[in-house]
């Protein structure tokens, strides 16, 4: 997927070698009995396109910025470096940059609702002029930030001669100390009329020695400075779920359960209505929209993904209100398979395009599917990441654990997936054909800790007729897939695949881990 519309996958039997993950670097690490501040929790990640800054953003409504370091640090050409024999591939390091606080705390009194400050999504924009844009979001409102270095300005003296300051800044000097003529308290002379001091005012060769004027020069030192360029508000009856940049740098999209809205970045007073799911009577409604995102480098085209488990691509260009979709992606499901849990575990919590905009990733309760958008009969690809708590799904829905909405992501390549799991665990899949890659990480230090030396291999449906593949220790209550109790209330919902390495942040509470390979 390396910026073409199409994606050769590798062919069966010439599968990738798993990767070997090495921990990188942590931020906000916990000590031990250490408790956690609800504002602190971790809600939101995302890289920049290059790769060299990462964003998170917390319960407590604050955005805080990283800067890759080690990049910055080889100087000259790549070609340079080559020949110098000197390995490119260093150890990736980030640095704290800045923090903002980008939301507070609202009440809606009209409809007597309490708005969190907590950071939905948050997205980065095309830099300009060396500054960093972001769009970042709470349930109802919209912001678009701008972060720029500001150079320090001083006052470093003033044109005065510190010899001869007397007092409050007054000049003592032979000029001042003659004998003093009255002045009237506006600064006028009472034997001059108001006509002949302005006809007659001027100014002594060498100026006026009482007035002070500061020399401003401007320091090496700079500091970030955080500007809220718009707020793009009251457009949403529902909580904002979802935003997604254009490719023309332009335009964006907001989503809530029932609809999606396109906004111009400089246009923050009016947006555009293009997708409507809500019926005439609530009572009808049986579906709601989940996550949508923009394709990456066509402008016109969008997915949306919905709680019943499919996935609708629209073109922009057919209509101005987009009710028709111009392809729908889902699985029938397998006869005699319904249960009450069905569409709750099938309700996609997550879609994301892969760099080519050729593959949909989609992240339900129990797998990761990946989609050709030119093939929707089912997923090329169907991994399986809690087939292990299939016969916990009473207990999952009696703790709410069965709502919880995790992401996924790609890696820039496009060989590889993740998403993330219970006991702070993550899973990395390899997505080429014939790939038994299936990585099961731990959010710490040492992140290949939970490891098994032969990882079982999610299935593979090109067809609902394939039957799913349920990994050894799903009958055990409390187990993984690995052997090792599951904890439901340490989950990792957020993570991010750096856009052109093997690099991967992901949150664990307050904690941001970043892992390499």
């Amino acid at each position: 997927m390396n910026g073409g519309d199409e994606v050769v996958a590798a062919p069966v039997g010439s599968s990738q070698p798993p990767l070997e993950w090495k921990f990188s670097q942590v931020f906000g690490e916990r000590t031990a009995g250490e408790e956690v501040q609800e504002v602190d929790i971790i809600s939101a990640i995302e890289f920049d396109k290059t790769g060299d800054h990462l964003a998170t953003g917390d319960r407590g409504g604050r955005v805080v910025l990283f800067e890759r370091t080690d990049s910055k640090d080889h100087g000259g050409s790549r070609r340079d470096l080559e020949r110098m024999d000197y390995t490119i591939n260093r150890h990736p390091e980030f640095r704290y940059k800045t923090e903002f606080q980008s939301h507070e705390p609202e009440f809606d009194y009209l409809k007597s609702l309490e708005i969190e400050e907590k950071i939905n999504k948050i997205r980065w924009c095309q830099t300009a002029n060396g500054a960093l844009f972001l769009l970042s979001t709470n349930d109802k409102t919209i912001k678009f930030w701008k972060v720029q270095e500001k150079k320090i300005k001083k006052i470093s003296d003033m044109n005065l001669d510190p010899s001869n300051a007397v007092g409050n800044g007054s000049v003592a000097s032979s000029s001042n100390s003659l004998s003093p003529k009255p002045y009237l308290a506006n600064g006028g002379s009472p034997d001059r009329s108001y006509s002949s001091l302005s006809n007659e005012l001027s100014f002594p060769p060498g100026g006026i020695p009482s007035l002070h004027l500061p020399v401003v020069v401007t320091n090496h030192e700079t500091s970030l400075v955080a500007r809220c360029r718009r707020v793009y508000a009251h457009a949403h009856d529902y909580h904002i779920n979802s935003i997604s940049n254009n490719s023309d740098g332009e335009t964006f999209i907001s989503a809530d359960d029932l609809r999606i809205n396109l906004w111009n970045l400089e246009i923050s007073n009016q947006s555009f209505n293009i997708v409507d799911v809500k019926p005439a009577n609530m009572e009808d409604l049986t579906e709601v929209i989940t996550s949508a995102e923009f394709h990456p480098n066509q402008c016109n085209m969008l997915a949306y993904s919905s709680s019943k488990g499919s996935i609708r691509l629209i073109d922009l260009r057919q209509s101005a209100l987009c009710d028709s979709h111009a392809k729908l992606f889902e699985e029938s499901e397998p006869p005699g398979s319904r249960s009450f849990f069905t569409e709750i575990i099938a309700s996609i919590s997550d879609i994301k395009f892969g760099k080519g905009g050729r593959y949909i990733l989609s992240r339900d309760y129990m797998t990761l599917k990946l989609w050709d958008i030119n093939m929707d009969s089912g997923p090329v690809e169907t991994f399986q990441v809690h087939e292990y708590l299939r016969p916990k799904l009473c207990d999952l829905y009696e703790n709410d654990s069965i709502f919880d909405k995790f992401e996924c992501c790609l890696s820039g390549d496009g060989l590889r997936v993740a998403t993330g799991s219970y006991s702070n665990l993550f899973r990395v899949f390899g997505s080429t054909q014939g790939s038994t890659e299936a990585t099961t990480l731990e959010a710490s230090k040492n992140p290949m800790r939970r490891q098994v030396q032969t990882p079982s291999r999610p299935s593979r449906s090109l067809s609902s007729s394939i039957t799913r593949v349920v990994r050894r220790g799903a009958e055990s209550p409390g187990v993984d897939a690995n052997g090792n109790t599951f904890d439901f209330t340490t989950k990792l919902l957020h993570l991010a695949w750096h856009p052109t390495e093997n690099s991967i942040a992901c949150a664990a509470a307050n904690s941001l881990y970043m892992y390499y390979a």
